[in-house]
């Protein structure tokens, strides 16, 4: 069932949103470095490698500069149009593609990059066998202000790898272990809820059982 719902909705949410996705990328074309779509390597079902599709927001070689593969708020790599795709997700949207061939899922545990997911525990590996990556997810919920809290850290680093890594994924673990169909719709709509309430805490309303973190501590002390 699942996978009919992520055919469907993918089609059907490509084609409401031409509106917006056209624009976009003429926008993307004649701006910035004139690349309208990233391509970008992750980990994902069964610990395989495949390749995410996103707007271009940032610099070619951004991996290679300034903070490598963390993007900080106010970030100097992100192109003109770079910063509003990113703050309002918009660059996320082209993902749709990815889930209508089958490589991601309309909800589920966040793809990383390789050198990313060398960092998370071991259990980790355990979590993405027989499970599809999501364009959406508890921990995009919980994280959708990552590049805030990584600006505001006082070792980013160590926030990340430390703090950040070690919670996602005792959260993604829970998620596989008590995921189901109505979950998913319910994590669908409160992304919605949450871009346009970002101080929302429903998620943890609505799923008490979660393991909660207080995320305004994430970065204050190493």
């Amino acid at each position: 069932m699942k996978r009919i719902f992520d055919i469907i909705m993918s089609l059907i949410a490509m084609i409401i949103l031409t509106p917006i996705l056209l624009p976009v990328m003429i926008g993307l074309r004649f701006t910035g470095e004139g690349k309208v779509f990233y391509f970008q390597e992750r980990i994902g079902r069964d610990n395989q490698p495949f390749f995410i599709t996103k707007f271009a927001t940032m610099l070619e070689n951004s991996p290679n500069i300034g903070s490598g593969e963390h993007t900080l708020q106010n970030d100097p790599r992100v192109l003109p149009m770079g910063k509003f795709l990113r703050k309002s997700k918009i660059n996320e949207l082209p993902q749709f593609w990815d889930i209508f061939v089958g490589k991601m899922s309309w909800v589920g545990p966040r793809p990383t990059t390789p050198s990313h997911f060398s960092l998370y525990p071991a259990f980790y590996q355990d979590v993405m066998m027989g499970l599809t990556p999501g364009l959406t997810g508890i921990g995009s919920i919980i994280f959708r202000d990552e590049e805030s809290i990584l600006s505001k850290a006082v070792d980013y680093e160590h926030c990340y790898t430390h703090e950040i890594v070690p919670y996602k994924a005792e959260v993604e673990k829970w998620y596989k272990e008590n995921r189901s169909f109505v979950m998913d719709i319910v994590l669908m709509f409160l992304t919605a809820w949450v871009i346009i309430f970002p101080k929302s805490n429903a998620l943890f309303k609505i799923f008490p059982n979660i393991p909660y973190l207080e995320l305004y501590n994430f970065g204050k002390e190493v």
